[in-house]
């Protein structure tokens, strides 16, 4: 789900490493019907869906040669987890898009491979008991979250003290203030260690991204958040930490390389062998920490106190930021004002305090017009 984006593709990397393991047998895309239509014609699912409905005929006339069926638009893109034919979902699809096809996949006791945080910020306290009813399970592909559930494997994670959530702090780690008012999105986009999409690039300067890890982290590990630490990494090289009730402290260390966390969801709970060059002891000689600052990166702070609210305000947040990220993509707001637009959201939209998947759908909808209408203020 989402094989044209950044963990998509180097999905689609590890499947054709390892062809006598896995196949591709449905992949979705958003837009990019070119480099959907090139990577059907390579990998030869059963089937390719694009969301952008526009793009179903110049799709199906690329792939007319072939026994590959093209389906196009929300409904189809909501169902595509759900074939006899499939027994994992990578699940990558950007922000809220990613909720109901999760929620179809687990309702077909699908396996998920979760590396759209967003489905579980949004919907948690309703994906939680649906898996646990259809008797699956979700493998993070988050390299975080990923670090943490390696940690815990042989442990009891109700004797986990505490989990540390890295951070390499962005591009904008050590910028003052004053300079954060300035920043563009070019600058937004350089991030100094990985290689990623752009919403996710632009939440982690704003270190929204953080925020919603944490909230991802409390679902997936059955964590309060007050066991959840957010620690500034800059070397990326310890992808998160699991303090337990001894003292221990596990960590997971590895390249900033996202297919390092894909191989270990794919082939859990064997490790697959890569030919990455692994880290040297040159790379670990200086490590560093420190906490990170709220004031400058209030939307950190939003996310402690939309999941200290519960219910429906998590939702609001994450439809918030997606507004407020794309107005900053499109140069119609300041970096600082993302955080101002979210606040504003959550003081402004219906709190619900136990919702059903319907109400955080309808949240949604109220939180993004809600979002979208402070822009022009």
């Amino acid at each position: 789900m989402g094989s044209t984006g950044s963990i998509g593709t180097q999905t689609l990397d590890i499947i054709a490493e390892r062809s006598d393991l896995f196949r591709a047998s449905v992949l979705t895309a958003g837009r990019n019907y070119r480099l959907l239509a090139e990577q059907a014609l390579r990998f030869k699912p059963d089937k390719v869906v694009i969301a952008d409905e526009s793009a179903l005929a110049p799709l199906r006339q690329l792939l007319a040669h072939t026994p590959t069926k093209v389906e196009a638009g929300p409904h189809a893109i909501a169902e595509a987890g759900c074939g006899d034919n499939i027994d994992m979902v990578l699940a990558a699809l950007v922000g809220y898009s990613g909720l109901l096809p999760t929620i179809n996949a687990i309702k077909e006791g699908k396996t998920i491979a979760l590396a759209n945080k967003e489905t579980l910020v949004v919907g948690g306290s309703v994906i939680t008991p649906l898996v646990k009813r259809h008797d699956t399970r979700i493998l993070p592909v988050d390299s975080e979250h990923s670090a943490i559930f390696q940690c815990l494997q042989g442990e009891s994670a109700a004797e986990a003290r505490k989990i540390y959530l890295t951070a390499s702090g962005g591009p904008f780690r050590t910028f003052t203030a004053a300079q954060m008012r300035d920043v563009t999105p070019a600058q937004a986009l350089r991030h100094p260690n990985w290689q990623m999409g752009a919403k996710v690039t632009i939440d982690s300067a704003s270190m929204m991204n953080k925020g919603f890890e944490m909230i991802e982290a409390r679902w997936l590990f059955d964590c309060p958040p007050e066991k959840i630490e957010i620690l500034v990494h800059p070397q990326s090289i310890v992808h998160s930490m699991v303090e337990f009730a001894d003292g221990s402290v596990k960590a997971q260390l590895g390249t900033p390389d996202m297919h390092l966390p894909i191989r270990y969801a794919l082939g859990y709970p064997h490790r697959l062998p890569s030919s990455a060059p692994g880290l040297t002891l040159a790379q670990m000689s200086s490590l560093t920490f420190e906490t990170p600052d709220f004031e400058r990166f209030p939307l950190l702070g939003f996310a402690f106190r939309a999941i200290g609210f519960g219910g429906n305000m998590p939702c609001i947040l994450n439809a918030a930021n997606e507004v407020a990220v794309k107005a900053f993509l499109d140069g119609r707001i300041s970096f600082p004002a993302m955080g101002r637009l979210a606040e504003a959201t959550m003081e402004s939209t219906s709190f619900i305090a136990d919702p059903s998947l319907d109400d955080l759908i309808a949240t949604h909808t109220e939180a993004t017009a809600i979002a979208t209408s402070f822009i022009d203020l």
